[in-house]
């Protein structure tokens, strides 16, 4: 456990600037590496899945239907239910067909992401070569907060694309006013109000989707090295064997226990990211003309009822 405390809890979500320019400005850091290899990994393995998922050749019989391998299964679990549990109730068939790919990608991308957080690289790093060594490779990329606030601004655009192309630029003004345009003139001034708070409300959705998803990543594994840290901290402060032996023992539990609790925060922390972007999708969808498409399809009913009986 000593070996794997570092002199400073933040070292394991802290990103390390590798290259940089003879002014100063970084153009490779430590967090840009683990993403592009992770984003391989990602590409490999979700590719993997798909081949497995698809229907196979007709030779293999009733065979072909079947899912090989338990992660394809895995996989396919996980997409069945977040389209069919999750997302159509929120956005309807039609808008989750045309957005399930790109909502897809962003929950396994950011999963892979946090997942690989958990790997302990970087002290398998100073184990072998000691706390003064660096590597080009490790951390929590969605630690940082550039990573997750990039990740939001791609879903601030899909949004407001979304809300251009489901309104038009008409609809998106009366959006942003509140529907208060189409009323009658003495109501208008209080479009002075509401039109900045809508427009605010549009930064403030990405934003609250970045610093949600940087914060957890940031505390868990901050929490994780600060639990690792309290028997060299007893080391350090002259505790004898046994202390540092109970100190290390019960700080090493607590460890285990809140790894396991980020092993579901990295899964929920996913999900929120990708399930309040649809959310948000939803928010500049028609609503007024599916509540009329879902109360005409109800009171079909009782009249087809009618005309049978």
């Amino acid at each position: 456990m000593l070996f794997l405390a570092a002199n400073d809890p933040t070292d394991h979500v802290t990103d390390v600037v590798l290259l940089k320019t003879a002014g100063g400005t970084p153009i490779l850091t430590m967090h840009m590496v683990t993403i592009a290899v992770v984003t391989i990994v990602f590409v490999a393995a979700m590719t993997k899945a798909a081949k497995a998922i698809a229907t196979g050749p007709e030779s293999e019989g009733n065979e072909r239907y079947i899912t090989k391998g338990r992660f394809a299964q895995l996989i396919e679990a996980m997409v069945i239910y977040l389209r069919d549990q999750m997302l159509v109730p929120v956005l309807g068939e039609t808008h989750t067909r045309r957005y399930l790919p790109y909502l897809l990608t962003l929950f396994f991308f950011i999963l892979f992401n946090n997942l690989f957080g958990l790997v302990p690289v970087l002290d398998i790093t100073h184990l072998v070569f000691g706390h003064d060594a660096s590597t080009w490779f490790g951390g929590t990329a969605t630690a940082n907060i550039m990573v997750t606030s990039a990740l939001a601004l791609l879903s601030l655009l899909l949004i407001q694309i979304h809300g251009f192309r489901e309104l038009g630029f008409k609809g998106w003004v009366e959006h942003q006013t509140g529907g208060l345009i189409r009323e009658r003139w003495y109501i208008w001034p209080v479009m002075l109000i509401v039109v900045p708070v809508e427009l605010v409300g549009h930064l403030i959705k990405p934003i609250a989707l970045a610093i949600r998803l940087f914060a957890n990543m940031f505390a868990g594994h901050t929490l994780m090295a600060v639990l690792l840290g309290f028997g060299a901290t007893a080391a350090k402060g002259g505790m004898g064997a046994w202390g540092v032996g109970g100190i290390s023992l019960i700080s090493g539990t607590a460890a285990v226990v809140i790894t396991f609790l980020e092993l579901f925060i990295a899964v929920l922390q996913a999900f929120i990211f990708m399930f309040l972007t649809a959310v948000f999708i939803s928010l500049m969808s028609h609503h007024d003309e599916e509540h009329e498409h879902e109360e005409a399809e109800a009171g079909g009913e009782p009249a087809l009822e009618a005309a049978g009986g």
